[in-house]
């Protein structure tokens, strides 16, 4: 019986789903063991070579730790709403749910082509209402939520009540708005119900309030920062302007110090967790107040600072042009400017701001602010690169000290101060802490700390500035302008937000007539007839943003078909956390963020018992396209013909290269007659051919459809195996890092994979095992293998294991091996890599269908490893002359008389007598004769 890869795989496909192999229990008396993938976006293009990666992995090691006696959940859903689907509502006129459910369709045939473990009862979409239900009852816990500083802790938004009703606001330490009211418990009872409401958003987790938000208008919606590239979309690039809108917030800011301490106690990736430090970016300095006289009142404007001790470089106070005192501060000569100058910074997102540090621009507002220690007049500008978010939004520039600052100085002809006798301002700030201070006053003669300690000190006993500790982390922008996602569960009263009740989730989305903006410009939500709260309250117009879902998915997949709660406290408490996780490190500062701090809040309200959702994350390495190219000759005028040159002949010719469908390429040889067919300009192609074939060039690149070089899976499953392609994957190279897709070299693992069938069969064909005793050679490949994979699959190397499975198969082949007490064995170790061919091997051994995915891996005897014998080379006066196998135990006479007595041995002295054996054990055996 020949290796038929397809029928088998088709055969254990279905057995496993007919029979919910993987289906897993919340009790078990096995150690529990979670292992989870970022569930994707199903596309229209669905799969192609490179997406599979880390799902691979992922299978490997969870198949693996089944062997291994855990009992494993490996589930898997999809991450369903999306602004890619309600492009196309757009386009089409088709409801996003049509296309996705589609979408899905051919990601689950793909899945399940390539012999995945997961467990399919668990499936979770988060654009099903049984699933956002709970996203939209998280929201709502949220919203009843305020972060207290003294405990360190969300608690419900009751117990700030009930504070305000004893205390009013005197005592409370807590995350909130920056313009919060001081009130007396009596004058608190006084408010009106609109205006304690009004008060009690300003604390709430989730709140509403204008915010600058990066606003798209070609799609109609605000955008994040990452889907925002060079100023553009990064779906469409379509032009995105910075606006202040009414949006739902989430105060993730609250939580910025514990998700600092929680990257010390979870085993990430080093890069990822840097990105997510930088992200939150933790600065300690001190604020301090700059009096405005323009603005009456004792008014003043806010900076902070890190570097407080250079206060007496000051030469400007900068502002970010959204500033909310800009428009009072701005004087009417300078009125023209400064509008201008707003207007082109709305055309660019916050990163490309931040990261163009070479361009210098900025306005003169007009007015100017008082130094609080000098008392001398400082100039108020604007500029793009302070940041409204930041800090207070505006900074106190010192060209000095500080290398943006002093661009922005000498750009503009302002004084440049030195403050350090360490200083060497040669056309650059310096930022040096050394030396002392000079042309500061008070602190002059000091070193960095005595200064920053008695300027503190001074500035608080002023009343113009405190110690202070600034996170560069913005709360997350909770809403879009869109359709395809989830309803928030608000409705308005008065114009303030109020939850719909529980039992009437989930706000499931309405129908409307499309998918675009109301000629009014309300989200797409506004079309709705009829969608009122209780038919007379306005619903909120907006939906929640994609990385909603995915904050929490994980925990839906321990109790996915519950209907009374998220997930029971039972499941929760069995699982509790996910022990490896497998992604892209592109969603370091979103999807991972986000996760940790809804993750977080839920334990602040006693839903779940961990501080950290994911132990251990692995980023997996993209899987890049390799290209391949054809080269069309030009005419005399530049012009294309219709020939096309071979590679190894094109510089002979003035020629243009074009890219080619890899799939009609093998090894680098085009198929000239399926080339003729991919484009009908090219039915009459002519070729210039070497050696009787075209050879293409190729080139590394980003797999997509317009480089003609995405592969899809089916075909290479079709063509190979399932099998093939998983260990081929893997054999690629390390989980970690890039590589590109070179399909020349999967016929080596497909070859691997007969050869193992064929230790199985005899040369007929037949299944022939038998039951004769293991040799030690045998025994010695077999435990050679159980460590080196099980080391590997600990260690994620699982590119090492695809060449130690071959070497191991070859040593058993030259072994003539066909015995069940190695091969049952191997077949346990190979599973999680090559299911299908295990799982017919293991029944044709006489065993149960199905029972190998619980089998117990194999144990490693030492004993096997150790070397009894040694091929020792055979040295005749210093030129070795063959090998000869002796025990290492042989005592040095035994060695010469067994070596002297072999016949081949004495054919080499050619009757020479022999005066000396020089012997080292267990290395060489060198006979000198003469």
């Amino acid at each position: 019986m020949d290796y038929h890869h397809r029928t088998i795989e088709q055969k254990w496909q279905r057995f496993w789903a007919d029979n919910h192999t993987f289906r897993v229990t919340n009790t078990s008396d096995k150690p529990k063991y979670y292992v989870l993938d970022m569930f994707p976006y199903p596309s229209g293009a669905g799969l192609h070579v490179g997406h599979p990666l880390g799902y691979i992995a992922s299978d490997i090691f969870s198949r693996y730790k089944r062997l291994k006696g855990f009992n494993v959940l490996h589930p898997m859903g999809y991450d369903s709403f999306g602004l890619p689907a309600e492009q196309y509502a757009i386009q089409t006129g088709q409801h996003p749910a049509v296309t996705t459910e589609a979408n899905i369709k051919r990601y689950r045939e793909q899945l399940d082509n390539i012999g995945f473990s997961f467990d399919w009862d668990r499936e979770v979409r988060t654009s099903d209402p049984a699933f956002y239900k709970w996203t939209q009852w998280i929201f709502m816990q949220l919203f009843n939520a305020w972060y207290n500083k003294a405990n360190d802790k969300a608690e419900p938004i009751a117990t700030l009540v009930a504070h305000f009703e004893l205390h009013g606001s005197r005592g409370i330490q807590a995350a909130s708005d920056d313009d919060v009211l001081s009130f007396t418990a009596a004058e608190w009872a006084a408010f009106s119900e609109e205006e304690q409401q009004r008060e009690l958003l300003k604390y709430r987790l989730a709140y509403l309030r204008e915010s600058t938000v990066n606003w798209c208008a070609a799609l109609g919606t605000v955008l994040a920062n990452d889907e925002v590239i060079n100023g553009v979309s990064e779906r469409g690039g379509y032009p995105v302007e910075q606006k202040k809108m009414m949006q739902w917030s989430m105060r993730i800011t609250a939580y910025a110090e514990r998700l600092l301490r929680g990257l010390e106690t979870i085993d990430w990736p080093e890069p990822l967790v840097e990105m997510q430090r930088n992200w939150i970016g933790k600065s300690v300095g001190a604020s301090v107040r700059f009096g405005v006289p323009i603005l009456g009142d004792g008014r003043y404007i806010e900076v902070f600072t890190t570097r407080v001790d250079t206060i007496y470089g000051v030469n400007a106070l900068v502002l970010a042009p959204e500033h909310e005192l800009v428009e009072a501060l701005t004087t009417g000569s300078q009125q023209a400017e400064v509008e201008a100058y707003i207007a082109q910074t709305k055309k660019k997102s916050e990163l490309d701001r931040m990261a163009d540090v070479k361009a210098v621009s900025g306005a003169f507002t007009g007015s100017h602010a008082i130094h609080p220690l000098t008392g001398k007049e400082v100039p108020i500008w604007i500029a793009d690169y302070v940041l409204a978010g930041y800090g207070t939004g505006a900074v106190m520039a010192v060209p000095s000290g500080d290398q943006r600052d002093y661009l922005f100085a000498t750009h503009f002809g302002l004084p440049i101060i030195p403050i350090s006798d360490a200083q060497q301002l040669d056309g650059q700030a310096d930022p040096t802490k050394e030396g002392r201070y000079i042309n500061s006053d008070i602190i002059n003669g000091m070193t960095y700390r005595e200064a920053v300690d008695t300027l503190i000190e001074k500035l608080e006993s002023l009343g113009a500035g405190k110690a202070t500790i600034n996170y560069r982390m913005r709360d997350a922008i909770f809403g879009r302008q869109r359709y395809w996602g989830e309803p928030v569960p608000v409705y308005f009263k008065g114009g303030l937000p109020q939850l719909i009740d529980e039992d009437e989730l989930p706000l499931l989305l309405p129908d409307v007539d499309k998918y675009l903006p109301t000629e009014t410009g309300e989200p797409p939500l506004g079309r709705a007839k009829d969608w009122k709260y209780r038919g007379t309250f306005e619903y909120e117009l907006s939906t929640m943003p994609g990385w909603a879902g995915s904050s929490w998915y994980w925990y839906r997949y321990m109790d996915a078909q519950n209907e009374a709660v998220f997930a029971s406290k039972e499941a929760i408490d069995y699982w509790r956390d996910v022990d490896l996780y497998i992604g892209g490190s592109e969603h370091a500062t979103g999807h991972l963020l986000y996760s940790r701090f809804w993750n977080k809040f839920l334990k602040d309200m006693g839903y779940v018992p961990e501080e950290e959702p994911f132990k251990k994350l692995i980023n997996q390495g993209m899987i890049q396209g390799r290209s391949n190219f054809v080269y069309r000759v030009l005419d005399g005028e530049g012009k294309g013909t219709n020939t096309f040159v071979s590679y190894g002949l094109k510089d002979q010719y003035r020629t243009v290269a074009l890219h080619v469908d890899v799939n009609i390429v093998t090894n680098d040889v085009l198929n000239l007659d399926k080339f003729r067919r991919f484009r009908p300009d090219f039915a009459d192609a002519e070729f210039i051919l070497e050696n009787g074939k075209y050879i293409c060039g190729h080139e590394v690149e980003k797999m997509s459809k317009s480089k003609y070089n995405v592969v899809n899976p089916d075909d290479i499953i079709e063509q190979y195996g399932a099998d093939t392609l998983r260990m081929y994957e893997m054999f690629l190279g390390p989980l970690e890092q890039s590589k590109p897709w070179n399909t020349n070299g999967i016929e080596g693992v497909y070859k691997f994979l007969r050869k193992f069938w064929k230790l199985f069969h005899d040369a007929s064909g037949n299944f022939a095992v038998s039951d004769d005793a293991p040799t030690r050679a045998e025994l010695k490949a077999l435990h050679k293998i159980i460590k080196k994979v099980e080391e590997d699959i600990e260690r994620f190397s699982f590119n090492t294991s695809v060449s130690s499975f071959m070497i191991c198969v070859n040593e058993l082949t030259d072994l003539k091996c066909n015995k069940r007490a190695i091969l049952q064995e191997l077949c346990v170790v190979l599973h999680p890599y090559a299911p299908h061919i295990t799982e017919e091997l293991w029944t044709l051994l006489g065993h149960e269908p199905g029972t190998l995915s619980y089998a117990t891996y194999p144990a490693f005897n030492p004993e096997y490893l150790v070397e009894s014998e040694f091929s020792y080379p055979i040295s005749v006066n210093g030129k070795t002359r063959m090998n000869l196998t002796l025990p290492l135990d042989m005592e040095q006479p035994d060695v010469e008389k067994a070596v002297l007595a072999n016949e081949d041995v004495q054919r080499y002295l050619e009757g020479k007598a022999v005066r000396k054996v020089i012997y080292v054990k267990g290395r060489i055996v060198n006979i000198v004769a003469g």
